[in-house]
């Protein structure tokens, strides 16, 4: 027996003599103990050398499931100068060559032994929603070899199974995320995009369970990477499946206002707020969806629906203040796979409106210098301003609106107008409102001119 090592012999080389196919390579992982695995097209009269790197003797180990804890010496090894060399290679064994006190690690492969055979492969059309089913006719034994310390591995075959499939291009599903404020963002060329599939199979399997395509396709089993390296790659096709499965992406993206006057309510992201909220209902659905809708309930356990759209996409305009909730759902042709998106609540806030008396337009840009209403969920709104002789200066006809304190495009004297209002609210609350509005005009008396920066009004 011989001690287990991890010594690398830095120059010296392997040759395989009397084959006829390309070698193929590869290093295992380091903590195999192994430099390399060889795998040889067919090990018949097949002979192996080492070219040494050093004067020092060489020897030759082999050893096969127990590890190389229990390698054997080897017999019948030639010498020629640097060069050893075994006549016919001993099949699917490890080999310890030892050259002083270095040694390389190496497993040979008789793929002959191990070869892959692929007849036919079958699917079953089931009509299952979740997965599909194939039947891979054939065989195609583990590739095993064993580590320097007696430990069973296998080889990556590089099986490959490719079949086409939908892939979602352009968004996040609306309520996936586990943050509820986070903004939910479709881009405009969103859609299912029919992509191939192509995953590797590690060892041959008789039977094949992948999650169910959502495109009708055809299954191919192919390889190995081995036959593949070797130009004999098989391959077989499946028939023609047709998909019973379904997936569906669905949103809802609220019209974004950007008015300093209008009040908020929910958090970043919340769908509704103040009325009106525009939002716009969008699903995208796989191929074999065949039933379709939007519903709408007042709550959330959805068993007394009040409203279903038979469409993909639909614009709501939100008025009345509450919570509503919305969903999509999808079905195959004869019910049998059903989804349901997430629920979007839109929440709309009660109604406020608050009048300020006091501004100053023409006194220092950007501060206090336009009159607005500040409010929340006002739906209908009419103001008209006045001044002290009862002339109309504006009207106003949408609470963003505001009156900047000009007049055909100049600015009005500082003193008081009036304004009379009507307003309505998404809780159907009536505003009548009406009272003055003073303007004050500041005039900063410049140092530099010898005043003493007094602040007086106009």
């Amino acid at each position: 027996m011989i001690a287990v090592a991890l010594a690398l012999v830095a120059n010296a080389q392997i040759q395989f003599t009397g084959n006829d196919h390309a070698l193929y390579e590869e290093e295992p992982a380091a903590s195999t103990g192994l430099n390399k695995i060889y795998v040889l097209y067919d090990t018949d009269g097949v002979g192996m050398t080492y070219t040494a790197d050093t004067e020092n003797p060489v020897t030759w180990y082999i050893y096969g499931e127990l590890g190389g804890g229990y390698a054997e010496e080897m017999t019948g090894v030639q010498h020629d100068g640097l060069t050893t060399s075994i006549s016919q290679v001993v099949p699917n064994k490890g080999y310890i060559i030892e050259e002083g006190t270095s040694r390389l690690y190496v497993w040979v492969v008789n793929y002959a032994d191990y070869r892959l055979h692929l007849n036919s492969v079958t699917v079953d059309n089931d009509n299952d929603c979740s997965t599909a089913t194939l039947h891979v006719d054939g065989s195609g034994p583990d590739v095993a070899y064993f580590t320097i310390t007696g430990v069973r591995k296998v080889m990556d075959r590089g099986i490959t199974l490719s079949y086409n499939n939908l892939v979602w291009d352009g968004g996040t599903q609306g309520g996936d995320d586990d943050d509820e404020d986070e903004e939910e963002i479709v881009s405009v060329e969103a859609h299912w995009a029919e992509t191939l599939i192509e995953e590797n199979e590690e060892t041959f399997k008789p039977t094949i369970v992948v999650p169910a395509p959502t495109e009708n396709t055809q299954f191919t089993v192919s390889g190995d990477k081995f036959l593949r390296f070797w130009n004999e790659e098989e391959s077989v096709e499946s028939n023609y499946y047709t998909t019973a499965a379904i997936d569906v992406r669905a949103f809802a993206i609220q019209e974004d206002r950007h008015h300093d006057n209008e009040k908020k309510t929910g958090g970043e992201g919340a769908l509704g707020g103040s009325a009106p909220a525009h939002i716009t209902f969008k699903a995208y659905c796989t191929d074999a969806v065949m039933h379709k809708e939007w519903q709408m309930c007042r709550e959330n356990d959805f068993n007394n629906i009040e409203l279903r759209i038979n469409q993909e996409e639909t614009d709501q305009t939100f008025e009345d203040a509450g919570i509503t909730y919305w969903r999509f759902y999808a079905a195959n042709g004869d019910g049998s796979c059903e989804w349901y998106s997430d629920v979007f609540a839109v929440n709309i806030g009660e109604s406020e409106l608050y009048c300020p008396n006091v501004f100053t337009p023409g006194t220092s840009e950007g501060v206090n210098d336009v009159w607005k209403v500040s409010y929340r969920s006002i739906v209908k709104f009419q103001c008209t301003i006045f001044n002290r002789w009862g002339n109309k200066i504006i009207d106003l006809n949408d609470p963003s609106q505001g009156w900047d304190g000009t007049y055909k495009g100049k600015l009005v004297p500082a003193g008081v107008y009036f304004y009379v209002l009507q307003a309505e609210g998404s809780d159907g609350k009536k505003y009548k409102k009406s009272g003055d509005i003073n303007i004050i005009r500041y005039k900063r008396i410049d140092h530099s001119a010898g005043g003493d920066g007094t602040v007086v009004h106009e």
